[in-house]
Order: structure tokens, then sequence, then C-alpha cells
């Protein structure tokens, strides 16, 4: 990972005031919104009054997730006259990291800024994230400052995520800013978004964090509550976590434990031979369990090695991808 020297993050004047003409208009702020409709109208007109007080000329884009309370149309309604703003649809609700996915398609910018509808944080901020960015960090993570509506369930997913992963911040869900190309480089699966700092970090890319105010939300409902949820997000720390050790030797995985197996298969297999013809003792069901144990070892050691031909594989065309840039 690249080693840059973190700077005191500045206030958001100071921080716009330092920006150079290509960094005020070269990104675009995602919005991912579901079901925000009581948010637009003051959503785009902080973002609208931000990017005036701070003379910035990046996109904007709103990606209505599916909405089915008129979201998307409200948000063209309130954004016509902006030149700079978008709204890109779902069809269906499919989930904060597939709007991310679909707002870096439809942009060519070089930064992107992941920011919220529900005005949480404010887009004040954006500033402060660019000036971070044009110091040469990949990726700009905020730290949340305030009441918050969920601490012990996030305060046990960031201590955990630091743990397993070693990542650089201490919040991993909150507004981001980063360059366009990580999201086009990771692979980003279904509310992935919450470990978009993991992966990234797992790639190289430096990162610094700062500190950002959050603020109640003033209209609508999270979308984010329930038990369910907590038990999907240690699913998908679990996944990420296998990704990231196996994908790329998954014969550690699969053929260690098959040659423990295969090893206990032979153990008993000793002891089985010992029984029989030594103390003329005779149990059918070692011999169910040997074959048990050398089918399955020898059957993982065989799916280890087939892995790692996908492996390479995949290794192959992600080299052949960054050539074609």
């Amino acid at each position: 990972m690249t080693m840059i020297e973190a700077s005191p993050a500045p206030t958001p004047r100071e921080a716009a005031e330092a920006l150079t003409p290509e960094m005020r208009r070269d990104f675009a702020v995602v919005v991912p919104a579901f079901n925000e409709a009581p948010m637009v109208p003051e959503l785009i007109s902080a973002l609208r009054q931000a990017f005036q007080e701070f003379r910035l000329d990046g996109e904007v884009f709103l990606v209505d997730d599916g909405s089915t309370d008129g979201t998307g149309d409200l948000a063209e309604q309130e954004g016509e006259d902006w030149a700079n703003f978008r709204v890109l649809r779902h069809r269906v609700n499919l989930g904060k990291t597939e709007a991310l996915v679909t707002a870096s398609e439809a942009t060519t910018r070089e930064y992107l800024v992941l920011f919220d509808a529900d005005l949480q944080h404010l887009p004040e901020e954006i500033p402060r994230f660019l000036w971070a960015l044009q110091e040469g960090w990949d990726m700009v993570s905020g730290r949340k400052l305030g009441d918050y509506q969920k601490p012990l369930v996030s305060g046990i997913y960031n201590w955990l995520s630091r743990r397993i992963f070693d990542v650089p911040v201490s919040d991993l869900n909150s507004m981001k800013a980063f360059r366009r190309c990580i999201v086009e480089e990771l692979p980003l699966r279904h509310d992935w978004h919450r470990f978009f700092v993991v992966l990234a970090h797992a790639r190289g890319y430096s990162m610094r964090e700062i500190d950002i105010p959050l603020y109640p939300r003033r209209a609508g409902e999270s979308k984010y509550s329930g038990g369910f949820r907590v038990v999907v997000g240690l699913m998908d720390m679990i996944s990420v976590w296998f990704l990231l050790l196996f994908s790329r030797k998954p014969l550690l995985l699969f053929g260690f434990s098959g040659s423990i197996l295969i090893g206990l298969g032979i153990v008993v297999g000793a002891v089985a031979f010992y029984l029989r013809f030594v103390e003329g003792m005779g149990f059918r069901p070692l011999l169910y369990l040997i074959i048990l144990l050398e089918t399955v070892g020898f059957l993982l050691v065989g799916v280890g090695l087939l892995a790692e031909m996908v492996a390479q594989l995949n290794h192959e065309v992600d080299a052949l991808r960054r050539r074609l840039k």
C-alpha cells in the first residue's frame, strides 16, 4: 500500500479554497435513494447550495433504487433546471451496492463521492473529501461523530472488521469518496458496499479517515434496521473473509482439509488392521469410516486442484483486463 502522510483535515471552506479547478469538476456524487420522497426536496436543495457555495462543478447522480413512492419523479422535478443533476433508475430495489455500480458506469469522472439521501451528513462535507483525494489518497472514509441509532451493532461490526481485516479506518459505513477505478476493479456483490473499504484495502489502495458530524434523520425511515440484517451482515463478513483468504490459494483450504481426512483414514485403517489381525476382532463400522474419510479426503483435494485452475484463469483474466484499459 502506498503510504501518505496524513495532513490535518481542514474546514469545508478551507478545503474548497484549496481545490484545483480540475478537482472541482472531476467528480460525481452518488446518492442511492429508496423511498426517500420526503427527503428529496431538501436533499437536492442542500446539494445545489453546497455546489454553488463552494464552486463545485461535478455531477450528481440520484439512483432511484426501485422506489414506490415517486422518489425518482420528484427528484427529476426538483432538479430539472440543474444541468449537473441526473436521475438513474432501477426497476426494482437492488440495493446500495448496485446503485453505486450503476452510477459508476454512467460517469467518466475520476472520483466518486458516496452520499446518503437521509442528510445525516451534510453536502458541505464534500469539499473536505475532495481535498483528501487531491492530497493523494485513493479512498477517504468518514468517521461519524454524534448520536447514532445503532451504536452497539455498529461498534461490534467495525471492531470485528478491524480485527479480522486489519483496515486502517474505524468506521466502515459512512460517507466515502474514492477513485472510480476501485469500483471497476473490485468484485462487488449484493450488499458488499459495507465491505468496500475492506476490499479496497486488500487490493493495496491507500486510505485515510476524517471526522464528520452525524445529524438525526429529518424524514422518512431507516432502510437498514432489524435483527435479520445483523445476521446477513455477519454472513457477508464470513464470505468476504473467505474470499480474501482463499480465493487466490483455494488449495490451502481444500487440500489441507482433504489431507487431514486422508491422514485420519490411514490412522483408522491401521487401528482396524491391528484389531482384525492382531487382536482377532472385526469391527465393520471402522471399515465404513475408513471409506468415508478417504473418499471425502480425495474429493476435497480434487476440488482444491480444480479451484486452483479457476483461480489461475481468474488471475489471467484480471491481468488481461488491466492491460486492455
